[in-house]
């Protein structure tokens, strides 16, 4: 199952911070929540570079990144 990261309410880079780290353990896929659409860039342009597919959908004001190696 994958690991979910809550970063909202977070400023970048903490999100991103977040997510290097989480992929960093559990390299194969995680899901990250995120509040604003400046983290969800910052978010999917780091996961493409290392490698990871991403798809994002969106809930309200939120974003659930979900990112597959």
């Amino acid at each position: 199952m994958a690991q979910t990261i809550d970063a909202r309410g977070l400023s970048c880079p903490q999100p991103v911070v977040l997510t290097k780290n989480a992929l960093d353990k559990a390299p194969s896929s995680c899901e990250v929540l995120v509040d604003n659409p400046t983290a969800r860039e910052n978010v999917t342009r780091y996961a493409e570079r290392a490698g990871y597919r991403v798809s994002v959908s969106a809930d309200g004001e939120d974003y659930r990144l979900t990112l597959v190696k």
